[in-house]
């Protein structure tokens, strides 16, 4: 589906040489002649890009950005200004009011493709990263190891996630479990970063799953070494009396006390070094599977997919 783009200026010359172009480029173009009739259009179609003028009647360029930024069903839209001014105040209002870039008139074609492309590729990246971690999420994950099969490029896929989460959380609350997720993000870039260099691509799946892809060769190393890592700074998130007896004491509703054990990562790991993946699923099944086995380990662990296919 072509992305939608709405172009909102009062010259109305000016509003179809942009309208032909961006729809020469494949985009879904629709035109608004003043601020009142792009804040309407805006809400119902909920465009992935706004252009809009600054000098309008009624209402100028910078109070419709303010007011789609307030807008739930707007506030996530892109939006670029078109001045006809130079000066340094306007663009620093069209930013302040929520603008993601500008474009100074007269703009050529060239410039005007080149800054849409931009603005909305920075907008899908932004849209696919975990606001948590700031990983990239699903989409691109599956992208990633989607583009690895079609390139028949070798690669291993590594599916971690926490041993003893839920009880973690239960027990430090929200905040601090949030942290663990932050800290485990971190292990992980540094590892496949350490490891597999700009070969390696992390992602975070979501909660406290993440799926990592790298070199085959080197993904053992990194496995080992996400371990080694997390079971040194998971110490840091209990207190030390926890650390000392390996389990924490907690009681449960019936104001039991339980013994639980500490957080850990068990990470299991899918290779086209021992067989070939038809697609993006195939890959993410085995190495959960794996994963699951790893997960059998009284403590952290990875597991490795050895079984040969012909």
């Amino acid at each position: 589906m072509p992305e939608s783009i709405l172009v909102v200026d009062d010259d109305p010359d000016i509003a179809r040489f942009v309208e032909v172009n961006l729809r020469s480029a494949g985009y879904e173009v629709s035109v608004a002649s003043d601020g009142e009739e792009a804040l309407e259009k805006a809400a119902g179609l909920r465009p992935d890009l706004v252009l809009l003028d600054v000098m309008m009647p009624r209402i100028d360029g910078f109070e419709v950005a303010h007011r789609l930024r307030r807008n739930p069903h707007t506030s996530n839209t892109s939006i670029i200004m078109l001045t006809a001014k130079a000066l340094a105040t306007d663009k620093v209002l069209g930013l302040t009011a929520g603008a993601d870039d500008y474009i100074i008139k007269p703009f050529d074609p060239i410039e005007l493709l080149a800054r849409v492309k931009g603005t909305l590729r920075r907008a899908k990246e932004m849209r696919n990263l975990s606001p948590l971690t700031g990983l990239p999420g699903n989409i691109r994950i599956q992208e990633e190891i989607e583009r690895m099969v079609r390139e028949e490029s070798p690669f291993a896929v590594l599916y971690a996630d926490l041993d003893n989460f839920k009880a973690y959380n239960d027990q430090k609350g929200f905040v601090q479990g949030d942290r663990l997720i932050q800290a485990t993000a971190r292990i992980l870039q540094d590892a496949v970063a350490g490891r597999a260099g700009a070969d390696g691509f992390v992602g975070h799946v979501g909660g406290d799953d993440f799926v990592a892809v790298v070199p085959p060769d080197v993904a053992e190393d990194v496995a080992g070494l996400v371990v080694e890592t997390f079971d040194r700074q998971i110490q840091g998130f209990y207190d030390p009396e926890d650390v000392q007896r390996g389990y924490v004491e907690v009681e449960d509703r019936k104001g039991e006390l339980q013994r639980l054990p500490l957080a850990g990562i068990s990470i299991g790991i899918a290779t086209t070094k021992v067989r070939s993946f038809a697609h993006y699923g195939e890959a993410v099944s085995v190495a959960t599977e794996m994963k699951q086995y790893a997960k059998r380990q009284p403590k952290s662990s990875y597991a490795v997919d050895r079984r040969k296919i012909d």
